[in-house]
């Protein structure tokens, strides 16, 4: 009783730091050291005897050096690999490519409202390639507004649909799933991606683009001439691609094609997201040092892509390490099997765990403005639960997933609400009204698919 009591108090603390903007990695490692202490203290092991330093006071950061090992020979190496090409390909002119060809259709188009959800479609796919939904903002504030200007939709309307562009996109290129994939089991990310995650946000992204078409036309209509807003100049940063081949625009989105070519086609080989990747970076550096020929100025740029490994494990896997490390502590202390064993056996318990990790998920979320530290913390819980539980793993994992990523939109503090309130030189509160309908028509539509398709 006195280790759940500990372990409610430090997840209360540490959800309380999380919601007032500390550091999230150095909040869970602090939680999750502290938790491995204690468990000393009581007198159970902070790790197997099988990893045991023989020290049990080195026990502690024996666990965080074998999670660090662990991380980032699976999930972390991957993540680092994708956020080094995602640096390469910004630096080279391939992402904004990207987003010129895939807008150009979108020029034809006059009527604003039905612009509403081809841009919101449009830019889910465009977080393929750009994961940060604040960067991905900013690129298509600057890149599509004249196109939106010209279709005389509102500035706040554009700035409701470009901040709820990055949430639930079913790709095997997102950190979060290949994580989920590598926590719930999956050999290969495509099957996670293909078979549980997009047969549920498929038909959730279809039902916000709608919600968004009629919640952007109503609020139209009830704030005109009431709510102001114009566009700082100063924040649209349209970068200059004269001289960039337009075929560039096919770098960034190799990736995604080889790895559902291989794993279509070769299921037989190991053919993993690092290799594609690499061999990717290493055709663009090519094409690069035939279009500028330097070769001492394009070695000193391929270089950003190992300095967007460094940001890739700066960002994801240290935070990732230090969930787990939480993790770690909890599960120490004692409180996983608590958990376990006290709702096995019980009638419904796998609805019962789905609203309530997503219902947590979403109030820290909504709370700190992020949800990758509360999805990456709670997601190392989920299978032994499940396991004592009896219950399917995915529907609890997978709604609180979509509910980190879908949440940070309506949050004032999250930093894509900021950034865009701030380029529309209005209340971050405004755009939240503009994001709220659709993001939580999406939110139940999560919710009662994979209810529908696990119970």
């Amino acid at each position: 009783m006195l280790e759940l009591i500990i372990c409610v108090v430090a997840l209360v603390i540490a959800g309380w730091a999380i919601a007032k903007n500390y550091d999230a990695k150095v909040v869970l490692f602090a939680t999750g050291l502290i938790l491995l202490v204690i468990a000393i203290l009581l007198g159970h092991p902070a790790v197997s005897a099988k990893a045991s330093s023989g020290l049990s006071w080195v026990d502690p950061f024996k666990a965080v050096k074998d999670l660090f090992v662990s991380q980032y020979s699976n999930a972390g190496l991957i993540i680092m690999t994708l956020f080094g090409f995602a640096a390469y390909m910004s630096h080279i002119g391939a992402n904004d490519m990207v987003i010129r060809v895939l807008s150009k259709p979108l020029e034809r188009v006059h009527s604003p409202y039905i612009l509403v959800p081809l841009v919101f479609w449009v830019g889910t796919l465009l977080s393929i390639i750009i994961p940060s939904a604040s960067s991905l903002a900013v690129i298509l504030m600057a890149t599509l507004y004249p196109v939106l200007r010209a279709a005389r939709m509102s500035i706040l309307t554009a700035a409701g649909v470009i901040a709820t562009t990055a949430t639930i996109v079913p790709t095997p290129l997102g950190g979060d799933n290949v994580v989920a994939a590598r926590v719930l089991g999956f050999e290969h990310v495509v099957d996670y991606v293909f078979y549980h995650h997009a047969p549920i946000t498929i038909p959730a992204l279809i039902i916000m683009g709608f919600a968004h078409y009629f919640w952007q036309r109503y609020m139209d209509k009830r704030q005109a001439g009431k709510v102001t807003a114009e566009i700082d100049e100063s924040k649209l940063k349209n970068r200059d691609l004269t001289g960039v081949p337009t075929y560039y625009a096919l770098f960034p989105v190799l990736p995604l094609i080889l790895v559902i070519f291989f794993w279509a086609c070769f299921k037989h080989a190991k053919v993993g997201l690092v290799e594609i990747t690499v061999f990717c970076f290493a055709l663009a550096f090519i094409c690069e040092l035939i279009r500028k020929g330097g070769l001492k100025q394009g070695m000193k740029d391929a270089n950003l892509f190992f300095k967007g490994m460094g940001e890739g494990f700066s960002q994801v896997v240290v935070l990732i390490v230090a969930a787990s490390t939480m993790v770690a502590g909890l599960r120490a202390m004692g409180m996983i099997d608590m958990i376990s064993n006290s709702i096995s056996g019980v009638e419904n318990a796998s609805a019962g765990l789905m609203f309530a990790f997503s219902g947590i998920t979403a109030l820290i979320t909504f709370i700190s403005g992020s949800g990758n530290a509360v999805f990456y913390s709670f997601i190392e819980l989920i299978p032994s639960i499940a396991q004592n539980a009896g219950i399917d793993p995915i529907m609890v994992a997978l709604p609180m997933q979509c509910t980190s990523n879908l949440i940070r939109s309506v949050s004032p503090v999250a930093a894509v609400i900021i950034i865009v309130a701030a380029s529309v030189r209005t209340n971050p509160l405004e755009v939240v009204k503009r994001t709220s309908v659709p993001i939580l028509a999406g939110y139940a539509a999560v919710l009662v698919i994979s209810f529908i398709r696990y119970i």
